[in-house]
């Protein structure tokens, strides 16, 4: 239901941010909308589903998708990812190309930007991690992408540290089509908690985890209960594909598991602004990756091939 405190000429419209596997476009999500709305990694392939981030700025409702990485799928799991981050593409009413100025140009951004003049919509141009390399490469980059395609425009952010984030959320603004807000004010994503909580689990999987186990695992949150003195009580299952994954996420004592919940139960915190007792399980469910029912869960498209 849109907010009573909408402006008298108010507009509204999608920005889908895509770019290459760890571009850092969950940061610039998080970073845009001024909360934790999505999964953070340093690792490659975190984003699954679309994860809509929403904010305000002047008399404009952006709402930012946050699509998976685009890279060369191998597994069933790849290229359900890949399928979605198009999708959110073809829906919005901008696009932002993001880049990750360290890496450059490659194959994957390559095909990117092939792909990508295809779609009508308005494109921006957003060159991230401009802190980390000299300005003479930013500047060389700028002009190869543009040579490329034509883009609205190009911005140079740090969106870890938010330095260009304000400029560039003012310019989108701007450009968003007149219509009503879609969402109340204070809304910050259209994900529900249950599904966040989930991720932000998951993302404390990847940060203590490595190697392949984090893309074998998925989070799912079994309950969520208000309880009567203002606090939450969450009950979460991490599921794998095998017994000695399991052994892997419970470590010794039950050490990472309970690092792992400490981590994602202080996030869940923030975010609610209530204490919240926090449950965590690890259970073996072999194939999942294979079944229908866990990508629907996670907001995906089930390949048949």
């Amino acid at each position: 239901m849109p907010d009573e405190s909408m402006p008298e000429n108010p507009r509204c419209g999608f920005v889908a941010l895509i770019g290459a596997t760890n571009a850092g476009k969950s940061t610039l999500l998080n970073a845009l909308v001024g909360s934790k709305v999505t999964i953070v990694s340093h690792k490659v392939q975190t984003t699954r589903s679309l994860i809509r981030g929403i904010t305000l700025e002047g008399d404009a409702q952006l709402i930012f998708v946050d699509t998976p990485g685009i890279f060369a799928p191998r597994r069933r799991l790849d290229r359900a990812m890949v399928t979605t981050a198009w999708g959110g593409a073809h829906d919005a009413d901008l696009v932002g190309l993001l880049i990750d100025v360290q890496k450059g140009i490659g194959e994957d951004e390559e095909a990117i930007l092939e792909r990508l003049a295809e779609l009508r919509m308005p494109k921006v141009l957003i060159l991230n991690k401009i802190d980390l390399v000299a300005k003479e490469k930013l500047l060389a980059l700028a002009k190869t992408a543009n040579d490329k395609m034509t883009f609205e425009i190009t911005f140079m952010i740090a969106a870890i540290s938010g330095d260009g984030v304000d400029d560039l959320k003012r310019w989108l603004a701007d450009r968003m089509p007149p219509g009503p807000w879609l969402y109340p004010a204070d809304q910050m994503s259209d994900a529900p908690m249950r599904q966040l909580a989930a991720e932000i689990t998951r993302e404390k999987l990847f940060a203590r985890l490595h190697q392949e186990l984090p893309y074998q695992s998925t989070v799912e949150t079994d309950s969520w209960k208000e309880l009567r003195d203002g606090t939450v009580r969450v009950e979460q299952t991490i599921f794998v594909e095998r017994e000695s994954q399991r052994k892997i996420v419970i470590g010794q004592g039950g050490q990472t598991i309970k690092a792992i919940g400490a981590a994602s139960r202080k996030d869940i915190v923030e975010i609610l602004e209530h204490n919240v007792h926090l449950f965590l399980h690890v259970k073996v469910r072999e194939g999942w990756t294979d079944d229908p029912e866990r990508y629907r869960a996670m907001g995906l498209e089930f390949p048949k091939e």
